[in-house]
């Protein structure tokens, strides 16, 4: 049957659907959501998102020099779509989310109390892209929530992320436990 080309799209699977929290020159802090992220380095750990030069939190984040990354779970998918299509500018994220931004002791942008998973960055990199300007933040801490967490280790069962598909705009949640990495795929040896 064989492969049906795309083309050049954004297409890859999983993509993350991300709350970035910043602080606008303001101080009010935002939420923004994007999919356009990863882990970039293991060596210092940094992690990255991409953001259109249009968006509200890139200029807090270019003011800033810093952002989190906050990792909602499933049952917030509704409070995540909001925040990737209302604008910080318009309108209080937090406060129509319900959600509660407490203040990073180590990055100077704010958290979800309510995401299992957040990530504190601070601003190392900045790369323009294109339409797209890349964002490198040196990981300094991630914080789980301990009922998020399995012999002493976050437990992405219990965190629930939410994934995005970017070719049929949908959200996902994670599917079942394949197994042990860097173990099963011994047998092939």
């Amino acid at each position: 049957m064989g492969k049906v080309s795309l083309g050049a799209t954004t297409m890859t699977l999983p993509t993350p659907a991300w709350l970035i929290g910043t602080y606008d020159a303001a101080g009010k802090p935002n939420l923004m959501t994007a999919a356009w992220g990863g882990i970039c380095c293991s060596k210092p750990v940094c992690m990255t998102v991409s953001l259109q030069k249009p968006r509200h939190s890139y200029a807090a984040i270019m003011e800033r020099k810093a952002f989190t990354i906050n990792v909602a779970a499933e049952a917030d998918v509704a409070k995540v779509d909001y925040c990737g299509i209302v604008s910080g500018k318009k309108a209080d994220k937090f406060a129509v989310c319900g959600y509660t931004a407490v203040k990073s002791e180590l990055v100077d942008a704010p958290y979800v109390a309510e995401c299992p998973l957040t990530v504190e960055c601070k601003l190392i990199h900045v790369q323009d892209l294109g339409q797209h300007t890349m964002f490198v933040g040196e990981v300094l801490d991630v914080k789980v929530d301990a009922a998020a967490m399995k012999d002493g280790k976050p437990d992405a069962a219990a965190i629930k992320p939410i994934i995005f598909a970017p070719e049929d705009r949908h959200y996902y949640g994670l599917g079942r436990d394949l197994g042990l990495a860097f173990s099963i795929g011994k047998e092939l040896k």
